[in-house]
């Protein structure tokens, strides 16, 4: 058993990295009330059971059982359309076949019983092999199944819950339908289910693993509540319906592999919302985000006294792209800026100014490199506590707006205003150039040095994460990579490689062109990306770097300065032969910089995998050392290679 001291580490480890982006009993699910106009001719509903009526007939009922499941029927001849179960009847292979390709959403929400209502019209495809006579949807075990129908008919299923902690409460309820006809593969069909329940702050998931309580409450901070509403989706809690396999926290890397999988199946799929929110009279929500984007908020009914009022928004259909569907709906104060609008609560609404300033300071560093004009405004929303996570989603930044160090300010507005300029379906373009953006931003404050400096921050894990050779993994190909050490560490590295071979102007005039409207759909080698490089510029052939470096994964390389022969030449000249030798799979251009004691010369390199170059240079002077890789060019191991000359000089011919 392990120690205590190792549990708390692992689970503040875990809660790290939950925060940085990302069996309980059965509760009775009460439905909204009805409104206060009808509630006379409504009778008290019987203990555990709840009942919609209109014109005095039964239309919806459902009661709980004595183990907590519901039952749903319509009307008083209807069957009960949901067989609860304790253990589950679906197999991994059924809900990994099953990919989402649609949404359309009713969502209504009443902030002050923390309760969501939702009917979800879905497509859903099956991608296995094999028909599924089964579909198995998952929500957060806090909600309960009202209905699911099919072709317009209810449709039998049955009720578990599965311990996995996607979902703030470390369970997720699966409703397992059981189909009249086998899906087959690649068919699809429409799904429409309704379910409801409430939604509170839980950090039940990392506290059983040992996360101290305060760091798990401040990194699990989802919950339906009146000042703010803030649902991060799958990975955080489950207010969707998802099929999934069931992952724990503390298995190696599995939740955070099944994140990124949930994303990248889900990233076609067009989603669209409805939304209705009550709200006590006098606290009127004023944001609405879905899916990283604003919604405005209609206000039907003000509300007065006891009566509840009524806000409205709506999201039109769109391509979800890398990002888990997400909700935020808040009482925060607008401040509108360049290129970016802040919300805050009042006791931020001091710092707005450190932010803007932060936000002018950046902007035309990124109007340098990335065009006049972002594709989005930023939207800013500040967090209930200090201490809670941030959390992005395209150009949406919730955090907490607090006081800061201009220079921190800075670093996060250069990431998270990015965003706004480069947004990609893509998401090693996406996060990729946002961390780009993030480490020129520290090059042009602090020099190359420190900027290279943080950019290794991330090297040892992906070289932990990347395979020795092809052969024994196929990794994770950029374009279709799940883990953030891919799709944002290598993906950075990509960029400042391709910095260095194409020129900051090529590579400035490929980020301004690319249009994310024109990369959708499947991609196939050459990408959109690639095509815009190579008609930029110089117009180089980059199809050895793109087929080794993003459109499949080859792993590092591991580069050897196997030898340095210096020889005098004449007029003081010294011609120096360089031997480098790849033991990896992976070909790679480096630099390649002979120093004297007051000059250099610096040429690239290119080094196929499993082979070994020679590159000759002239200096003017004796050279004092040679250095191989600069580290814009990740390695297995050392990403810089020094060698003193005057170590292993040849005697001058």
């Amino acid at each position: 058993m392990k120690s205590l001291s190792v549990r708390l580490a692992r689970g503040a480890a875990v809660a790290a990295c939950l925060g940085g982006m990302f069996a309980p009993a059965q509760t009775t699910t009460p439905p909204f009330p009805v409104p206060a106009q009808s509630q006379a001719q409504q009778k008290d509903p019987t203990p555990n059971q709840t009942t919609k009526q209109t014109r005095g007939q039964v239309i919806f009922s459902r009661s709980t059982d004595e183990n907590g499941e519901t039952t749903t029927q319509e009307g008083p001849a209807a069957q009960p359309s949901a067989h609860p179960t304790r253990a589950p009847t679906a197999q991994d292979a059924e809900r990994q076949a099953m990919t989402y390709t649609a949404f359309d959403m009713d969502v209504h929400l009443r902030p002050a019983d923390h309760q969501i209502a939702a009917r979800a019209i879905m497509t859903v495809r099956n991608d296995g092999k094999i028909p599924l006579a089964h579909l198995p949807m998952q929500i957060s075990s806090s909600l309960n199944w009202e209905r699911i129908r099919i072709a317009g008919r209810d449709a039998l299923y049955q009720v578990a819950l599965l311990n996995s902690d996607a979902d703030h409460t470390g369970q997720l309820r699966e409703a397992t339908v059981s189909l009249a006809a086998p899906l087959a593969p690649g068919a699809s069909l429409e799904v429409d289910a309704t379910y409801s329940g409430p939604i509170e702050s839980t950090a039940r998931r990392l506290l059983s693993i040992g996360t101290p309580a305060e760091m798990a409450l401040h990194s699990d901070w989802d919950q339906i509540d009146t000042a703010f509403t803030g649902l991060r989706g799958f990975g955080n809690v489950v207010w969707y319906p998802v099929s999934s396999i069931p992952a724990l926290l503390g298995d190696g890397a599995k939740l955070f592999d099944e994140m990124g999988e949930h994303k990248l199946r889900m990233a076609p799929a067009r989603f669209r919302m409805r939304l209705t929110v009550e709200f006590p009279a006098g606290q009127v929500p004023t944001i609405a985000v879905i899916n990283g984007h604003p919604a405005p908020l209609t206000i039907e009914s003000p509300g007065s006294g006891e009566v509840a009022g009524v806000a409205t928004a709506q999201s039109e259909s769109a391509e979800l792209g890398f990002n888990a569907p997400s909700l935020f709906v808040a009482i925060r104060k607008p401040h509108p800026g360049d290129n970016l609008t802040a919300w805050t609560t009042p006791d931020n609404e001091v710092n707005v100014q450190l932010w803007t300033d932060a936000t002018a300071r950046v902007t035309p560093f990124l109007q340098g490199w990335l065009g006049q004009r972002p594709r989005a405004q930023l939207t800013l929303l500040d967090l209930p506590d200090p201490a809670d996570a941030p959390f992005e989603s395209g150009a949406l930044l919730a955090t907490s707006l607090h006081d800061g160090a201009p220079e921190q300010l800075e670093d996060a507005m250069a990431h998270a205003l990015t965003h706004a300029w480069m947004q990609s379906p893509r998401a090693w373009l996406s996060e990729g150039v946002a961390h780009f953006m993030g480490t020129l931003w520290i090059e042009k404050q602090h020099g190359r040095d420190k900027a290279l400096a943080s950019l290794a921050v991330g090297r040892d894990a992906l070289s932990i994460a990347e395979p020795p050779s092809p052969g024994e993994g196929s990794g994770q190909p950029l374009g279709l990579a799940t883990a953030p050490v891919y799709y944002r560490t290598k993906a950075a590295y990509v960029f400042w490689m391709l910095r260095d071979i194409v020129g900051d102007a090529t590579l400035s005039a490929a980020l301004r062109a690319y249009d994310p409207l024109q990369d959708t759909g499947p991609q196939t080698p050459p990408s959109l990306f690639e095509r815009l490089l190579e008609q930029a510029g110089a117009r180089r052939d980059l199809k050895w770097f793109f087929a080794d470096w993003v459109d499949a994964d080859r792993g590092l390389p591991d580069l050897t300065v196997d030898s340095v022969y210096p020889s005098a030449a004449e007029a003081g000249n010294w011609l120096i032969a360089v031997n480098v030798s790849n033991s990896g799979y992976v070909t790679a251009e480096v630099p390649v910089t002979v120093r004297t004691f007051d000059s250099s010369v610096t040429q690239r390199v290119r080094v196929p995998g499993r082979s070994s170059v020679t590159q000759r240079i002239i200096i003017q002077g004796r050279p004092s050392e040679v250095q191989v890789n600069d580290g814009t060019v990740p390695e297995t191991e050392a990403a810089v290679h020094l060698t003193h000359i005057q170590e292993t000089a040849a005697p001058a011919q």
